[in-house]
């Protein structure tokens, strides 16, 4: 039986129309060349059954042409549509996707971290708001490969932020509700351990001084992102008789926890109580009432994280290592002029 000519390098050139240097370049650095030249590259080498020379080629350098992405959580509502993001544009790139859903639990990193150790992954997307556990500690072993955080900004480490501007998106969100009428503007959500709830809260005051408005620091709650910690922030408040005419809540976890413990106790929404949300995830419009939120551009956080991470991949000093993109108000049914019964 007569074996098939092993595919080249120069195959794969005829076929894509290019010279033999871009083709390595499309396999090697894939975000040093533009996008219609590498999906020549790429259908050609599908054509010749080149692949499996390109992934030898890898092995020898080291490379896997695979991203780790950990999270916390994969549950989390947030999360897919940012992937959807991820993936599209590693897919794009050539690049593959890992994930590690660490439940916060130390040694599931620890566990995960071995596909960087081990060369079965180039680059790290973290959605966990710190740095892997044996990574930048003194004496650690474990060099951090190029990095991007996402939603969760890394306090203290130089890392690379793709995420939603989440003071601005809080001071919008603050500002509806007094532009409502609303004075008394509850914030559930205070939290130090959590970047985003910090930022959050910022913007929430950031609002209100800019309304010439006093703080009270009765209206302002903790809160984890839970639907309980919203359903336990609302009820405290009631039993210390200390209520607002609107809940500004760090989530929609937490704005749904919300309006369970106001619905519960048979109070008309949003006549006698508004409550505004931050994400927009799946359930905020099929809520009772449907839930006035702020929205995250999720998939394009996800794709402009790749982007920058594959940047970095390829030798190349990104414009800028911090992106905010912009949240969306969505009015809905949850917010209205405070009752004037």
């Amino acid at each position: 039986m007569k074996h098939q000519k092993l595919a080249t390098i120069e195959d794969v050139a005829a076929i894509a129309g290019v010279s033999i240097a871009t083709v390595s370049r499309a396999l090697n650095a894939p975000t040093k060349v533009a996008d219609e030249t590498r999906r020549r590259v790429t259908t050609a080498v599908a054509q010749t059954g080149y692949t499996t020379n390109a992934m030898a080629r890898s092995l020898r350098m080291r490379r896997s042409n695979m991203i780790l992405i950990l999270a916390p959580d994969v549950g989390d509502p947030n999360f897919s549509n940012i992937l959807v993001g991820l993936e599209t544009e590693a897919s794009k790139r050539g690049y593959g996707i890992l994930i590690g859903n660490t439940q916060n639990d130390p040694a599931r990193e620890t566990d995960y971290l071995r596909f960087i150790s081990s060369n079965q992954a180039d680059g790290l997307i973290l959605f966990t708001g710190h740095l892997p556990y044996g990574f930048g500690s003194e004496g650690g072993e474990t060099r951090l490969p190029p990095t991007v955080a996402v939603n969760e900004p890394l306090p203290n480490a130089d890392v690379p932020f793709v995420g939603v501007d989440n003071i601005e998106g809080a001071r919008v969100a603050t500002e509806h509700l007094i532009a409502q009428g609303h004075r008394r503007i509850a914030f559930i959500g205070h939290s130090t351990a959590k970047a985003v709830n910090v930022l959050r809260e910022r913007g929430y005051r950031a609002a209100l001084a800019g309304a010439n408005i006093t703080v009270d620091p009765r209206l302002i709650l903790d809160g984890d992102g839970t639907t309980e910690s919203g359903r336990a922030a609302t009820e405290h408040m009631f039993v210390r008789d200390v209520l607002p005419t609107a809940f500004l809540c760090v989530n929609d976890a937490t704005a749904l926890g919300v309006v369970i413990s106001l619905n519960a106790r048979k109070y008309d929404l949003p006549r006698q109580f508004s409550v505004m949300g931050f994400d927009d995830i799946s359930f905020a419009s099929f809520v009772t009432p449907s839930l006035t939120t702020m929205k995250q551009p999720r998939v394009k956080i996800g794709e402009k994280a790749m982007d920058l991470l594959l940047m970095l991949l390829g030798g190349e000093q990104p414009p800028e290592t911090e992106i905010l993109l912009r949240s969306e108000l969505i009015v809905r049914n949850s917010v209205s002029r405070p009752d004037r019964n």
